[in-house]
């Protein structure tokens, strides 16, 4: 994982996630709502505290779980642009994060999944947003989003997705 700036104007996390062979459809290329999981892998790696001898990007800052203290991050909107299909491959996809509007006790998360980041010119195959509420696990209500969160996070700010197909 590094977070080394890539060809935008902001910095980005890149977190590689491998293909499984479970996420290929009949067409032999990873099916949509395979990338859907894959998008739900890298957002765990970039936000999660790592464990004894994990390595992590500067964003992961939550807990785990809510049985360490730490707040349910729930998906309230999620839409993802399709561009190129994905062909299985052993070397693992470029997912690039960062995020695009931040509010109260919200985040919206923005990923472009490019093909392994390898050396050559990548092809960009999908990108996404996906709109992030921070909920207390007791009372169910959004809290709010800590200042340790917010700093951990704006270094990685920049505009969010702009969809080329949408109506």
């Amino acid at each position: 994982m590094t977070d080394e700036p890539s060809g935008a104007a902001h910095r980005r996390v890149h977190i590689p996630i491998h293909l499984r062979w479970g996420d290929l459809d009949a067409y032999n290329h990873v099916n949509n709502t395979a990338m859907l999981k894959l998008l739900e892998e890298a957002r765990v790696r970039a936000f999660w505290l790592p464990g004894d001898g994990e390595d992590a990007p500067p964003t992961a800052v939550l807990p785990a779980s809510v049985d360490d203290g730490g707040p349910m991050t729930l998906i309230a909107r999620q839409e993802i642009e399709y561009l190129l299909p994905v062909p299985y491959q052993r070397n693992p996809l470029d997912v690039q994060l960062w995020f695009g509007t931040v509010g109260g006790s919200s985040v919206e998360v923005c990923y472009e999944v490019f093909s392994p980041a390898t050396g050559g010119e990548q092809k960009l195959y999908a990108k996404s947003s996906a709109v992030i509420v921070l909920v207390d696990p007791v009372s169910g209500r959004p809290v709010r989003l800590p200042e340790t969160l917010r700093a951990a996070w704006e270094p990685y700010a920049g505009p969010s997705i702009s969809y080329a197909h949408r109506r």
